[in-house]
């Protein structure tokens, strides 16, 4: 009897569906949408002018939720506050839940290491090496079993769930393989957004599936996407969206990456549930970018107004309108008077009346309007361009 000798790989028996193959024609339209949809935010979210303080303030806003994304969905229990204060070296975390704040603490070193690589050489070399840095990184002074060497590819068999990784001899091959068709994922001109989010989206699931380290794939799949996306030259807080939409909707993410290996098409309905949910990070991020322009521009309008008032009342109308600005909602007309230190002293020595008369002078000029629940500052006189709307018949 004859034997057959065959080349084949243990993986291409147990897991054929890796075989690295992405046919876009078969996105459905509306991922096509969401993505043209997510190039525009970007452009947007790269071109918001912002006061150095407040673009430092939202780049840490989001590393933190990133940071925190992407270790939450490995089971760490921070709050965003104590990952906050873990990143500003703030945090005073006891013994039991140090370990918590290291998980966080190599997150956020390992995002600068690559994004110190994509700024001193414009890119962040996908290679087998780099990878495996990117895990000792991920995996520095934690506790893990026996079996797992940080930094190294895993040379036992493993399972994750009800998922059977792929056999430990495939594991550096596949690792080496999925390199290679990240390198060569095609990045058109004028796309180059879009299509750097389908080649993030697409390194995500392979990694995951290929599982080549003992521990910390979950982690070191999503630094490799914020890595794609950074050389693509998209802002840094919009980076952080991929993990923070995983951490949010952790029970679909799982089911996703289950359904990606057990139904022929999976891999395109794992890429539509990540498209959408960056494209609604994305919105997310625009709005709070808008609202602290919206702020700014809302200040120099205040000043603007009172400039060349000459009133003795003007100052202090002007200063009871911005502390005003700065309340979340309506304030009742007896709270106005201590709102904050500055009108405090203004309105002490003066009375009630005065108060009123201060008030119905901002409402006359258009610059706070009343309700039921209190007065707030009018900001929509500096919304120039909201769509008219008309009010549906009663």
């Amino acid at each position: 009897m004859t034997k057959t000798v065959t080349n084949q790989r243990p993986y291409e028996r147990t897991h054929p569906w890796l075989t690295f193959a992405f046919d876009l024609g078969r996105l459905q339209h509306t991922d096509w949408l969401a993505l043209g949809e997510a190039a525009a935010m970007i452009d947007r979210i790269a071109g918001a002018p912002l006061d150095p303080d407040i673009a430092e303030e939202v780049h840490k806003l989001y590393l933190a939720r990133g940071a925190l994304a992407t270790t939450a969905i490995e089971g760490n229990t921070l709050s965003e506050e104590e990952a906050r204060g873990v990143i500003d070296e703030t945090a005073a975390l006891p013994a039991s839940r140090a370990y918590l704040g290291q998980e966080i603490r190599n997150i956020v070193e390992a995002c600068n290491l690559v994004g110190g690589e994509i700024a001193g050489h414009g890119r962040f070399a996908l290679t087998v090496e780099s990878i495996e840095r990117l895990n000792a990184v991920v995996l520095r002074d934690l506790e893990v079993e026996d079996h797992v060497a940080p930094g190294k590819v895993r040379e036992v068999n493993v399972s994750v769930g009800g998922y059977r990784c792929p056999d430990r001899r495939d594991a550096a091959f596949l690792l080496d393989r999925l390199c290679t068709v990240l390198n060569d994922f095609p990045l058109p001109d004028g796309n180059r957004y879009a299509f750097s989010i389908l080649k993030a989206v697409f390194a995500h699931l392979y990694f995951v599936w290929i599982h080549p380290f003992g521990d910390g794939n979950g982690r070191t799949a999503r630094l490799i996407e914020l890595a794609i996306l950074l050389e693509a030259g998209l802002p840094q807080p919009a980076c952080h969206l991929p993990s923070n939409h995983y951490n949010l909707t952790r029970t679909e993410y799982y089911r996703q990456l289950a359904r990606a290996s057990e139904r022929e098409n999976g891999i395109y309905g794992f890429a539509s549930y990540a498209i959408r949910g960056f494209a609604d990070g994305l919105r997310e991020q625009v709005e709070v970018i808008r609202e602290h322009q919206e702020a700014v521009a809302w200040v120099n309008f205040v000043h603007e107004q009172f400039r060349e008032s000459r009133g003795a009342g003007a100052p202090r109308q002007r200063d009871l309108l911005l502390a005003l600005s700065r309340q979340p909602g309506p304030v009742p007309v007896n709270r106005l008077a201590s709102l904050d230190a500055t009108t405090a002293l203004a309105y002490a020595p003066l009375s009630d009346r005065t108060l009123l008369r201060d008030v119905e002078a901002l409402a006359r000029r258009g610059l706070l309007s009343s309700g039921p629940d209190g007065v707030r500052a009018n900001r929509e006189r500096i919304r120039a361009f909201l769509p008219w709307r008309n009010d549906p018949p009663s």
